[in-house]
């Protein structure tokens, strides 16, 4: 007979004070996941889902490595339930990411020439001064901006 399994998590303290912001966001996740996306390019379509995506992660970051508002127990639980992005944190931590919007415009699979997204070069030094990215809309997340 196979296992049943339950519903049951044990959450830490203090998650009663970040779950209405978590389960606000995640609310605006299934309404950008379900939104039509008539008229848009393939790519725009994804560009909402991204952004929230990038402010769970921020939030979460900014309350255990910023604010020191969580615990680590709490922060670890977060990570490990999907409500932020391990490894886009992880690069939150290293100098030069620190405003980094999402990992698809670091990896130079992705690009043309096997260089980073135009999204990574610094207002200062772009051509044309109005750039977004393709993957996730972004107007830019050089650190030096």
């Amino acid at each position: 007979m196979p296992k049943v399994k339950t519903n049951r998590i044990k959450y830490p303290a203090g998650w009663e004070l970040i779950e209405p912001t978590l389960r606000e966001l995640d609310a605006k996740m299934r309404e950008a996941e379900l939104d039509p996306h008539d008229g848009k390019r393939k790519c725009e379509a994804l560009w909402p889902i991204f952004k929230i995506a990038h402010q769970k992660s921020r939030y979460v970051f900014d309350l255990y490595h910023k604010r020191t508002d969580i615990s680590k127990e709490l922060y670890e639980f977060c990570l490990d339930q999907g409500y932020a992005d391990r490894n886009l944190i992880a690069k939150w931590k290293k100098p030069g990411y620190e405003r980094l919007c999402c990992l698809r415009c670091i990896q130079p699979r992705d690009h043309n020439f096997a260089t980073t997204c135009v999204c990574r070069v610094p207002k200062h030094l772009r051509e044309e001064k109005d750039v977004e990215c393709v993957h996730c809309g972004c107007m830019g997340c050089a650190s030096g901006d």
